[in-house]
C-alpha cells in the first residue's frame, strides 16, 4: 500500500551556483524539478527543499536515492528523511489520490 513520505535537503547558496541551477532543470525560483517515477512535489524555502513523494514502503529507499541524486546537481551539501508537517498533509492526500488514477503506474 502507497504511502507518503517526506525527503529533505539543503543546497549550496553560492552565487554562482543559483544561476547554474537555472539552466533549464530548475523552475524561475530556483527550486529543482525532479523526475522522479512516482507522484512527488518540490517545496523550496530559501536553501531548504523538501520533497514529499508517494510510493510503496518497499521502494522508499530507491525513490531517496533518486532525489538525492537529482539533487546533487544542484549543490546538495546535506539531505535526509523527514517527517511531514500538518500543514503538507492536504498534499499528501493529493499525492494519493494521484496514485489511484487509472493509467497511472508507480512503477515506471
Amino acid at each position: 500500500m502507497r504511502q507518503v513520505y517526506a525527503h529533505q535537503g539543503k543546497l549550496d547558496e553560492a552565487p554562482g551556483r543559483r544561476l547554474a541551477a537555472q539552466d533549464g532543470t530548475a523552475a524561475q525560483d530556483g527550486t529543482p524539478e525532479l523526475v522522479l517515477p512516482v507522484p512527488h512535489v518540490v517545496i523550496r524555502d530559501g536553501s531548504r527543499v523538501r520533497v514529499l513523494f508517494a510510493t510503496e514502503p518497499d521502494r522508499v529507499d530507491e525513490i531517496r536515492e533518486r532525489i538525492d541524486a537529482a539533487l546533487a546537481g544542484h549543490g546538495l551539501v546535506e539531505s535526509g528523511c523527514t517527517r511531514l508537517e500538518p500543514a503538507e498533509r492536504q498534499r499528501a492526500r493529493s499525492l494519493l489520490r494521484e496514485c489511484r488514477t487509472p493509467g497511472l503506474d508507480s512503477r515506471a
